[in-house]
């Protein structure tokens, strides 16, 4: 896949504020193209996990959806009407693989799964964008701000997760980032580094295309733990309890 990533900067009208800015920091308007890649070739295979990451303003989500307008099937999270069903309703599957599937994507407590989209939190919403979008088996799911949302040990599950479920359905992912802690737990096929100096690199890893050893997601529901929390499968949280007294 060859990438040509740029736009134009638009005409502005100068104001007094402006040329204050200009006069203090010895500047102008920016005029002419700011190119984000040029003849930038990413080896992007079918059922790849490419992982896009770097600081805000670094290009990476238009480096990401330039490399999405080259293939077939994509689809954009964002894109998703989530609808006002109950979540277990909302992924027009069996009850058993709707639960399996929410689990996934870190929502298994039986809380969640009777709450409508609407009554979620943002980090909710979003893990929920992404177990619609695999309910619809499509050839890639696009999810910018990856994992943003969430706190970082819930992100570096959902990654984990996104990355065996990509190789067991042989979906491709193509996501973007600021945050690299997840790196280790996605392993993602190709990781492509857009710095704010113009720079990209890209590190391609040998994915093996397996299940994996461990038992499949339980698609039955469990009986409730001693901490009150019940996991279909995937982790959702560690609640320690209580000490026995002494």
């Amino acid at each position: 896949m060859n990438l040509n990533v740029a736009y134009d900067f638009l005409p502005k009208h100068s104001s007094s504020h402006a040329a204050m800015v200009m006069d203090h920091f010895g500047i102008g308007f920016e005029t002419g193209q700011h190119v984000i890649a040029e003849e930038l070739e990413l080896p992007i295979e079918t059922g790849d996990v490419v992982c896009f990451t770097g600081a805000s303003g670094s290009g990476k989500s238009s480096l990401m959806r330039a490399a999405a307008a080259q293939l077939d099937g994509v689809l954009d999270i964002d894109s998703l009407d989530l609808g006002e069903n109950i979540l277990v309703d909302s992924l027009g599957l069996p009850v058993s693989e709707s639960m399996a599937l929410l689990s996934i994507c870190g929502l298994g407590e039986a809380q969640l799964l009777l709450r409508t989209p609407q009554e979620l939190s943002d980090g909710q919403r979003y893990r929920f964008r992404l177990a619609l979008a695999l309910s619809q088996n499509p050839q890639w799911i696009l999810a910018d701000e990856f994992t943003a949302t969430l706190d970082r040990t819930l992100a570096k599950v959902i990654a984990y997760n996104v990355g065996r479920t990509a190789a067991r359905r042989g979906v491709g992912f193509l996501l973007a980032t600021t945050h690299e802690d997840i790196l280790d737990d996605l392993a993602p096929s190709l990781h492509v580094v857009c710095r704010l100096d113009g720079q990209i690199e890209q590190t391609r890893a040998d994915r093996k295309k397996k299940e994996s050893a461990s038992p499949p997601f339980s698609t039955s529901p469990l009986p409730p733990s001693p901490t009150g929390r019940t996991s279909l499968g995937g982790i959702i949280a560690a609640t320690p309890s209580a000490s026995p007294a002494t």
